[in-house]
């Protein structure tokens, strides 16, 4: 599986590229004038000074800014008197930047200690610096990270944050960063999408981009009468389908052998259902989903393993492709029959009960992460809020979340819809313009969503003159880019080959 691309690494500064850590335990000690013990390591370790000096205030009693500028004082001098890099931190460093992968700083220190370590690491290395001063919320809080990200222009999704306790952990993961954490004083447990080792030393910018999250890309597409409108429509197919670069596809009037065709020319896996219904995945299909003998509309699944390489396990994901009933259709009985919003809804009932098979199928299998896709032949009430569109709702109620509005939340910006390229005006010869609608849907419970867009390509001349279209269908199709978290590693070093 292809992972994303490594567009920027970003580092946390005390006890991750440089050994400051206990220099702020010293200091926190020395103005608390007391030792420190395990239990205040929550209000110390990883905490920008306000924190730690409001902290301090509530047991003493004495006022926070005051403890504020004693704390910074108190470290200041300590890092002045020399810093030390971590072992390994400016090697990996200097690869990242023989490789020009971008780097950025995000510390929770405030910029005067930022840059007095920046002095000693060599500031030239960092392409963006973000310090407490910079957002108004800072670690634990996503701010930082999200700022850096911004600031070089990359998606938090392709970074890997390299950090040293747990509160810095937190604010990169919460930005959606993918995790090297490098314990300094206190342990942090593996976590999916986090990697824990000993040190920096043997850290290479290619162990950075095992890390980044494996993608998936999932196509839902009604193939149109399996294609037979349009001359030549498996070779087209076929040719939408290598420049897509997709890796499974939910595929809707398949009229018979259409996924068996495609997954064979493809090289590729599948998984058919009755005559209507298949999916076809670049990874193995490990089982049938539903009922294989399904009608020309209903519901079929399949069982997907997403196989992990040398780095990460296999991941499995259950993928379902759906076909509902065509009519009656909404969204004509609203523009032509003048329907008001509970006679639209209330026609929703033949669609509603079969996706609810599905539903229910669904919810018999084990706990994986699951896609759902199809021709759900009805708009979604997250495009046409005036009617409770009851389809899309059950869904929704069922913990699936619609992948292309979560990557376009305006639906009046960026419609997406799917229905129909073909079709300008009513096939009845009216001349009534046709209603435009997104009914076709990548919905997912478990995954996170990278990109989602609707395809169409090549010249496509109106119904009825399709025959030479290089788009063999009267649908659009949906393509949502997942990311598939690396499961976790456990902490050994990477000397011991973790």
């Amino acid at each position: 599986m292809t992972r994303l691309p490594l567009q920027a690494a970003l580092f946390d500064m005390d006890g991750t590229l440089v050994d400051t850590e206990r220099l702020w335990w010293e200091a926190v000690e020395r103005v608390a004038g007391r030792p420190l013990t395990e239990a205040d390591r929550p209000e110390v370790l990883g905490r920008p000074v306000e924190h730690t000096a409001r902290w301090l205030a509530a047991g003493t009693g004495r006022p926070a800014a005051g403890l504020a500028g004693a704390l910074h004082r108190e470290f200041a001098d300590r890092v002045r008197a020399g810093v030390v890099p971590r072992p390994g931190a400016l090697a990996l460093l200097d690869a990242l930047a023989g490789e020009r992968v971008p780097t950025a700083l995000v510390t929770a220190s405030p910029r005067a200690v930022a840059d007095l370590v920046l002095d000693a690491l060599g500031a030239s290395r960092f392409a963006v610096t973000v310090t407490a001063d910079d957002t108004e919320h800072t670690k634990p809080a996503p701010d930082p990270y999200l700022a850096a990200c911004a600031a070089l222009g990359v998606d938090p999704a392709a970074c890997v944050a390299v950090e040293d306790t747990e509160t810095g952990v937190a604010s990169a993961e919460a930005a959606g960063c993918a995790v090297l954490a490098v314990p300094s004083l206190a342990p942090i447990a593996p976590a999916p999408g986090r990697t824990v080792v000993a040190g920096l030393e043997g850290v290479t910018p290619d162990r950075l981009r095992s890390l980044l999250p494996r993608r998936l890309r999932v196509m839902t597409w009604n193939l149109w009468y399996g294609g037979t409108k349009v001359r030549d429509h498996r070779a087209k197919q076929l040719k939408v389908l290598t420049e897509a670069d997709v890796d499974v596809v939910g595929l809707q009037e398949t009229y018979g052998s259409a996924a068996e065709e495609l997954a064979e020319a493809l090289g590729w896996h599948h998984h058919r259902a009755g005559e209507n219904l298949g999916i076809i995945s670049r990874h193995p299909v490990t089982a049938g989903l539903g009922d294989p003998g399904v009608g020309f509309y209903g519901a079929a699944g399949a069982r997907i393993r997403v196989r992990g390489g040398e780095v990460d396990a296999d991941v499995e994901v259950d993928v379902w492709t759906v076909h509902l009933d065509c009519a009656p259709y909404g969204p004509y009985e609203a523009a032509f029959d003048g329907l008001a919003a509970n006679a639209l809804t209330a026609h929703e009932e033949g669609r509603l009960a079969r996706l609810g098979d599905a539903l229910r199928r669904i919810e018999e299998g084990p706990d994986l992460p699951v896609v759902l896709v199809g021709d759900f032949n009805c708009p979604s009430h997250l495009d046409r809020p005036d009617v409770g569109w009851p389809v899309t709702r059950a869904a929704e109620a069922a913990g699936f979340a619609d992948s292309y509005r979560e990557a376009h939340p305006d639906p009046v910006r960026e419609p997406g819809h799917t229905w129909s390229p073909v079709h300008a005006e009513h096939e009845d010869g009216s001349g009534r313009p046709e209603p435009q609608d997104r009914i076709d849907f990548v919905l997912h419970r478990g995954l996170r969503v990278l990109d989602s867009r609707t395809l169409v390509t090549g010249g496509i001349r109106p119904w009825p003159d399709v025959e030479d279209n290089d788009w063999p269908s009267d649908h659009a199709a949906v393509i949502t880019t997942f990311a598939v978290t690396p499961a976790a590693v456990c902490g050994k070093s990477v000397g011991d080959g973790a």
